[in-house]
């Protein structure tokens, strides 16, 4: 029936600074830019995988008491803490002021230019046969 997820969506105010930002703080890598009737369409993604990103003009979505803490994507990271303190360095704002410590793994979310929140993870460690984890 369905194959695979196009694209997930973020409104932004301004396409060309939401683009910098996720392209030179991120890593992420532009894969379409195309003026159309409808607008600019923009897309982006991280390793070349599947999944684009649309940055699509609107005004930015929040979800509630929640918008502080979920966002349409989610970045997962081998090493959060050290992602977190380079990010840090290159004036992305956060919501936390370090990141923690949680049931599956450690998290931290930044805030994109126009105040989107970018949840960031990194999940637990498999337990070992002696119970400790990784």
């Amino acid at each position: 029936m369905f194959k695979s997820i196009m694209y997930a969506t973020i409104f932004v105010f301004d396409q060309d600074k939401a683009l910098d930002f996720y392209t030179n703080t991120f890593g992420f890598r532009k894969r379409a830019d195309v003026d159309q009737p409808e607008g600019r369409f923009v897309t982006m993604s991280l390793n070349d995988q599947g999944v684009e990103v649309l940055l699509w003009p609107g005004s930015p979505g929040h979800a509630g008491a929640l918008a502080h803490r979920v966002g349409p994507l989610v970045i997962e990271s081998d090493d959060l803490r050290s992602d977190f303190a380079e990010l840090k360095g290159r004036g992305v704002r956060f919501v936390e002021a370090e990141p923690e410590e949680y049931r599956y793994g450690v998290k931290v979310t930044a805030l994109d230019p126009d105040g989107n929140p970018v949840p960031l993870r990194q999940r637990r460690k498999p337990a070992q046969p002696n119970g400790e984890t990784q």
